[in-house]
């Protein structure tokens, strides 16, 4: 290695706050740039969660990736509307990632169907409380690399990332800049960066240095999540250099969090996963692959859309499957250089996630974001005598995706006016059971029929159900009784579930409120924050 390529990689020598997935799995999740290698072996993108906090022109981007493959260093290449400053830039912990995703992630739930027979008592709920110098612009080799277009904008060092800003001229310099640079570029990386060059875009290139990275037994390494911050008028996600290391389809979650305000896209198509379907009881074991199917089957119906999976408070959920966002994780995720005051009860933002699935055909466009109107879905509301389905436009973002197994009463009944279909937790007490979906990116496919374990019709992507409802009829003082039995009770479209329902006792537990009560996010955030929560009843 010459002494000016030597002195190249050091200048390159910069960190970045993203974190980036390398793996040899067919199935990938995007990432907002690519990964060139010191060494010649191809890199692959497998898991990408993104997370966006939006304020005015200010966006906030973090991300969070794993890689597997070869031990050599490696970097990223990300455009950014801007030249970022240190400042701009820093690492997160893993923690707050895992939360967002289980949050906002697709729900398997499990309700019990209540006794009948049971007079419920009033309830009162009690809440109890108990350093480098500042970076400048630098142009190196400038002899050298003046015909190249080439700029180092600023470099500067955070954590296990070397970062470096570049401009550049023309694409064509900056794709023989890096390759001068003895990195091993995917084949058509040229014709990929062109439209960003042409656009006036930086290059936010971060390398790795493996040795200041653990990597367990297995290879796999999760670097830091990093996360940035810019202003700009247009609020876009760079998808397309994703692309360079596609090896088929590619998944991206966004989670977006804005104060009151939810997100979609403004240059694809729109689409919101159906939802409130019952479930037959082997979707407890094979939930991943049941909502892949599900997924996929909304994208046949809908080529390249987007699909939102959620759309709620991030300070309450119902049912929660992990708690809910508290006021320093909404700071940390970029709530800190937003501007104004943050709610000190975790209230006010409105998480949002959009699901992509693409590969080189559907993908033609970065990711352009436009504010949408609040939707609500997938509660347990009653829409006259049925369980509302899909979504519909409210006051308030109460839109999440959730199945339920549900467990009809089995044991006798001995009054005169049963009511039935109340759901909530095990006859043994507790609430109800709530699994969020994981690695859906790896889910299997093709393995299952979507008709064999959704309990209903869903018509909106073609789905007529071999499966048999919910049987709900019990034995009343020992007799089979011939009429239907009494429905329970509705509420109107917009307002809360009974009490003692599945929906209000998981409000209860995981500090959850109705659309019709956003401004209880405030006392349930503070739970939350705290971790305490009294519940007490009273005959």
């Amino acid at each position: 290695m010459t002494a000016r390529s030597l002195l190249l990689r050091l200048a390159l020598a910069v960190p970045l706050t993203a974190a980036v997935t390398l793996g040899l799995s067919p199935e990938a999740r995007a990432f907002c740039g690519f990964y060139v290698s010191g060494a010649d072996a191809k890199l692959f993108n497998n898991a990408t969660l993104v997370v966006l906090m939006r304020e005015g022109t200010r966006t906030v981007l973090s991300m969070q990736n794993n890689y597997q493959g070869p031990p050599e260093n490696f970097a990223m290449v990300i455009p950014v509307p801007v030249v970022l400053q240190e400042d701009n830039v820093k690492t997160l912990s893993d923690e707050v990632f895992s939360r967002v995703d289980q949050l906002a992630a697709p729900r398997l739930v499990e309700y019990w169907e209540q006794d009948p027979c049971y007079v419920e008592p009033d309830y009162e709920m009690e809440f109890a409380k108990d350093g480098m110098a500042a970076p400048t612009a630098v142009e190196y080799a400038a002899e050298e690399d003046a015909d190249l277009g080439v700029t180092i904008e600023a470099q500067f060092t955070v954590g296990e990332y070397e970062i470096a800003i570049l401009s550049a001229k023309d694409s064509t310099g900056l794709d023989t800049w890096l390759r001068r640079e003895e990195y091993t570029l995917p084949e058509g990386a040229e014709p990929l960066l062109r439209p960003y060059v042409e656009e006036g875009m930086k290059f936010f290139v971060a390398k790795v240095d493996i040795t200041k990275v653990k990597v367990d037994p297995n290879g796999k390494t999760m670097l830091s999540p990093l996360r940035f911050h810019y202003d700009t008028e247009e609020f876009r996600l760079p998808v397309r250099l994703g692309l360079i290391n596609s090896s088929g389809k590619q998944d991206l979650l966004v989670h977006i969090l804005a104060r009151g305000k939810r997100y979609e896209l403004a240059n694809y198509d729109n689409v919101t996963i159906p939802t409130n379907l019952d479930v037959a009881p082997e979707a407890r074991e094979r939930f991943g692959e049941l909502y892949a199917a599900l997924f996929d089957a909304t994208l046949g119906k809908n080529p390249k859309a987007i699909v939102t999976e959620y759309s709620w408070d991030s300070s309450s959920c119902d049912p929660c499957p992990t708690p809910p966002l508290r006021a320093d994780e909404i700071a940390t995720l970029g709530g800190d250089v937003l501007g104004g005051e943050l709610d000190p009860w975790g209230g006010g933002f409105v998480l949002t996630r959009l699901h992509a699935r693409y590969d080189k055909e559907s993908l033609g466009e970065d990711l352009v974001f436009r504010e949408a109107p609040a939707i609500v879905g997938g509660r347990e509301f009653m829409m006259g005598d049925k369980l509302e389905k899909g979504s519909r436009p409210a006051g308030t973002n109460n839109f999440q995706a959730r199945y339920a197994m549900r467990h009809p009463w089995e044991g006798p009944i001995t009054c005169k006016d049963p009511i039935r279909g109340r759901w909530g937790g095990p006859p043994a007490g507790g609430q109800p059971k709530t699994e969020p979906a994981k690695d859906l990116a790896f889910a299997e496919r093709g393995s299952i029929e979507l008709k064999e374990i959704i309990r209903e019709d869903v018509p909106e992507i073609g789905v007529m159900t071999a499966a048999k409802p919910v049987e709900t009829k019990a034995i009343v003082d020992g007799q089979d009784p011939s009429a239907e039995p009494k429905p329970a009770a509705t509420a109107p479209a917009d307002a809360g579930p009974p009490k003692g329902s599945a929906s209000s006792q998981v409000r209860a537990a995981c500090s959850c409120s109705a659309e019709n009560g956003a401004r209880d996010t405030g006392v349930l955030g503070l739970l939350s924050l705290l971790g305490l929560l009294g519940l007490r009843r009273r005959r």
